[in-house]
């Protein structure tokens, strides 16, 4: 989908081999009732509550919804989440905010039945596609304006937000990137971190696959990639430090090899920091978004979602640089924030997006050789 702000498929690959997470014994969760009597766990869209009003009352008198693994710089989830629950009045427990998918799933398994399972999920194609048993299935108000290629047909995942692989800098202390060889020289050495683990983080995996097509590899063939980041670390360019904003405005981790819009992001922190998104390398990927179908707050997540999917949680995931998978729809129909539309990194051509089966394989193959660069 050329010169589109969405991406050309519904899809980000993210290979997971999380921990899991442990809580304290809860008391039991016994969900609650709509007006007409029919279980907020078997809500399929607000109608089934009699309406957005009696969602958002159904949902007060829960008081609470259960978010996990939101960063508060990824995103905006900060403001998403500080604009909920003023909004409506209802406390959301951010858990593991540096979580990975593979541990939401996880922990929704060990708490289930407990007032602290998680409420709802945002995660990596391979973990969502493979733990759609645990979804309820929930259609928006706007669940029209989405795309069909970024939904599940009766709502059990949607996607929320995508962006590109990119390589974000301190031009202050480096010179101009302009292609992803450029990592390999010698005024590099030491800066070049990736972040997180190709094998349990999407972000990580993606940027794997960035390098292998830009050395010549593919979706399917991601061997090119490992061999740059053998030749990054032999040349002393790679440096094994997970990066945050912290280690980015300290200078520990001057070049990021992420998502195009958590670097982005960094530039109002660091004036300096550019972001550079290999044209020859375009690769894109969205999250997805569902419900716990044993999460104690039934009524808030279906909330929650209709919020994030609303006119106003899509132009709060555009403030974080993220491209809202309702972008073109509100687009055409004048609601988007043209200013934050335009604020976003310019990218050209047709990004890869790795499918299912092209992640597992990736999965597989960084399982057994990402060893060979860190080892």
């Amino acid at each position: 989908m050329k010169n589109s702000r969405l991406l050309a498929v519904a899809a980000s690959t993210l290979v997971v081999l999380g921990l899991v997470s442990c809580a304290p014994p809860e008391k039991e969760d016994t969900g609650s009732k709509t007006e007409s009597g029919v279980s907020a766990r078997e809500a399929t869209s607000a109608e089934d509550f009699g309406g957005m009003d009696k969602l958002i009352e159904a949902a007060k008198a829960e008081g609470e919804l259960n978010v996990i693994a939101l960063p508060p710089d990824w995103a905006n989830y900060a403001e998403i989440i500080d604009t909920f629950s003023k909004k409506y009045g209802i406390k959301v427990n951010s858990a593991q905010p540096d979580a990975n998918s593979q541990d939401e799933i996880n922990a929704a398994n060990q708490q289930k039945g407990k007032s602290t399972a998680p409420d709802v999920f945002d995660l990596g194609q391979a973990i969502a596609i493979a733990n759609t048993d645990m979804f309820a299935p929930y259609k928006v108000a706007t669940f029209d304006s989405i795309p069909e290629q970024f939904k599940d047909p009766d709502g059990t995942w949607v996607n929320d937000y995508g962006g590109y692989t990119s390589i974000g800098y301190d031009s202050a202390k480096l010179p101009e990137i302009t292609s992803v060889e450029d990592l390999l020289k010698p005024e590099f050495q030491g800066k070049v971190a990736l972040n997180g683990d190709p094998t349990t983080a999407s972000a990580a995996a993606n940027g794997v696959l960035m390098t292998a097509i830009a050395n010549g590899g593919s979706v399917d063939d991601i061997a090119p990639g490992v061999e740059f980041f053998i030749k990054l670390k032999e040349a002393g360019n790679f440096i094994p430090v997970d990066p945050t904003p912290a280690t980015i405005e300290s200078g520990q981790t001057p070049v990021v090899i992420d998502w195009d819009y958590l670097n982005a992001a960094e530039t109002k922190k660091v004036p300096t920091w550019k972001v550079f998104v290999p044209q020859n390398a375009l690769v894109g990927g969205y999250y997805f978004q569902a419900i716990n179908k044993d999460g104690p707050h039934p009524a808030a997540a279906r909330l929650w979602q209709e919020f994030l999917y609303s006119d106003e949680g899509q132009n709060l995931f555009l403030k974080g640089l993220a491209r809202p998978v309702r972008a073109d729809a509100m687009e055409k129909a004048g609601t988007v924030d043209a200013a934050l539309l335009a604020a976003l990194p310019e990218v050209t051509g047709e990004p890869v997006v790795a499918t299912d089966e092209q992640s597992k394989k990736m999965a597989e193959y960084l399982g057994a050789n990402w060893a060979k660069v860190i080892g």
